[in-house]
Protein backbone atom coordinates (compact mmCIF):
# COMPACT_ATOMS: atom_id res chain seq x y z
CA UNK A 1 0.00 0.00 0.00
CA UNK A 2 1.31 3.40 -0.95
CA UNK A 3 0.93 6.36 1.19
CA UNK A 4 0.53 9.58 -0.78
CA UNK A 5 2.83 12.51 0.12
CA UNK A 6 1.01 15.18 -1.61
CA UNK A 7 1.40 18.40 -0.07
CA UNK A 8 -2.24 19.98 0.80
CA UNK A 9 -3.03 23.24 -0.37
CA UNK A 10 -5.15 25.72 1.89
CA UNK A 11 -7.29 28.51 0.11
CA UNK A 12 -8.14 31.95 0.75
CA UNK A 13 -10.78 31.99 -1.07
CA UNK A 14 -12.05 29.65 -3.98
CA UNK A 15 -9.29 29.31 -6.89
CA UNK A 16 -6.88 31.28 -4.62
CA UNK A 17 -4.31 29.40 -2.52
CA UNK A 18 -2.73 30.93 0.39
CA UNK A 19 0.95 32.39 0.51
CA UNK A 20 3.24 31.95 3.37
CA UNK A 21 6.44 33.23 4.04
CA UNK A 22 9.49 30.60 4.52
CA UNK A 23 10.13 32.15 7.65
CA UNK A 24 8.73 34.75 9.87
CA UNK A 25 11.92 36.59 10.25
CA UNK A 26 11.81 37.58 6.70
CA UNK A 27 8.65 40.02 7.28
CA UNK A 28 9.81 43.55 7.95
CA UNK A 29 7.07 45.46 6.76
CA UNK A 30 5.70 48.63 8.53
CA UNK A 31 4.95 48.73 11.99
CA UNK A 32 4.09 52.75 12.51
CA UNK A 33 2.79 55.23 10.46
CA UNK A 34 0.29 55.28 6.78
CA UNK A 35 1.03 52.56 4.60
CA UNK A 36 -1.59 52.28 1.63
CA UNK A 37 -1.90 49.09 -0.01
CA UNK A 38 -1.97 48.73 -3.45
CA UNK A 39 -5.12 47.99 -5.62
CA UNK A 40 -4.72 44.97 -5.90
CA UNK A 41 -4.48 43.88 -2.35
CA UNK A 42 -7.26 46.41 -0.94
CA UNK A 43 -9.68 47.74 -4.11
CA UNK A 44 -11.61 50.32 -1.87
CA UNK A 45 -11.33 53.90 -3.00
CA UNK A 46 -9.20 54.77 0.68
CA UNK A 47 -6.26 52.40 0.59
CA UNK A 48 -4.58 54.01 3.45
CA UNK A 49 -4.16 52.36 6.82
CA UNK A 50 -3.21 54.15 9.88
CA UNK A 51 -1.02 51.55 11.46
CA UNK A 52 -1.48 53.54 14.87
CA UNK A 53 -5.29 52.72 15.11
CA UNK A 54 -5.17 48.89 16.42
CA UNK A 55 -8.86 47.96 14.33
CA UNK A 56 -6.75 49.39 11.19
CA UNK A 57 -3.58 47.39 11.65
CA UNK A 58 -5.75 44.08 12.61
CA UNK A 59 -7.73 45.20 9.15
CA UNK A 60 -4.75 45.92 7.11
CA UNK A 61 -3.18 42.78 8.28
CA UNK A 62 -6.10 40.55 7.19
CA UNK A 63 -6.18 41.59 3.95
CA UNK A 64 -2.71 41.31 3.14
CA UNK A 65 -2.98 37.63 4.45
CA UNK A 66 -5.74 36.84 3.03
CA UNK A 67 -5.04 38.26 -1.08
CA UNK A 68 -1.39 38.36 -1.14
CA UNK A 69 -0.10 35.94 -4.35
CA UNK A 70 3.61 36.41 -3.50
CA UNK A 71 6.09 36.32 -0.77
CA UNK A 72 7.20 40.09 -1.54
CA UNK A 73 3.78 41.25 -0.74
CA UNK A 74 4.12 39.49 2.38
CA UNK A 75 7.36 40.84 3.26
CA UNK A 76 6.51 44.22 1.99
CA UNK A 77 3.55 44.56 4.45
CA UNK A 78 3.77 42.56 7.30
CA UNK A 79 6.46 42.34 10.02
CA UNK A 80 7.19 38.99 11.74
CA UNK A 81 7.19 39.55 15.23
CA UNK A 82 3.82 42.16 14.93
CA UNK A 83 2.32 39.09 13.52
CA UNK A 84 2.50 36.89 15.86
CA UNK A 85 1.32 39.45 18.68
CA UNK A 86 -1.78 39.90 16.54
CA UNK A 87 -2.13 36.57 15.27
CA UNK A 88 -4.64 35.07 17.99
CA UNK A 89 -6.78 38.59 16.73
CA UNK A 90 -7.00 38.15 13.37
CA UNK A 91 -9.95 37.15 11.36
CA UNK A 92 -8.88 34.81 9.08
CA UNK A 93 -10.45 32.69 6.26
CA UNK A 94 -9.68 28.78 8.08
CA UNK A 95 -8.40 27.61 4.71
CA UNK A 96 -5.09 31.09 5.87
CA UNK A 97 -5.21 30.31 9.47
CA UNK A 98 -4.56 26.43 8.72
CA UNK A 99 -1.75 27.27 6.13
CA UNK A 100 0.16 29.73 8.23
CA UNK A 101 -0.09 28.01 11.65
CA UNK A 102 1.09 24.45 9.52
CA UNK A 103 4.07 26.11 8.47
CA UNK A 104 4.27 28.51 11.87
CA UNK A 105 3.94 26.27 14.45
CA UNK A 106 4.63 29.33 16.73
CA UNK A 107 1.55 31.12 15.50
CA UNK A 108 -0.41 27.95 16.41
CA UNK A 109 0.87 28.23 19.85
CA UNK A 110 0.29 31.66 20.30
CA UNK A 111 -3.81 31.10 19.33
CA UNK A 112 -3.76 28.70 21.76
CA UNK A 113 -1.99 30.72 24.85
Amino acid sequence: MSVSTATVTHLARPHRPVVVAGTLGELHGPTSGLVELPLRLWWHPQRAFDLGQHTMLLWMYENVLREAIRVDELRAYLEGGLLVRLWPELNLPRGVRAAWEARHPRLRARAAA
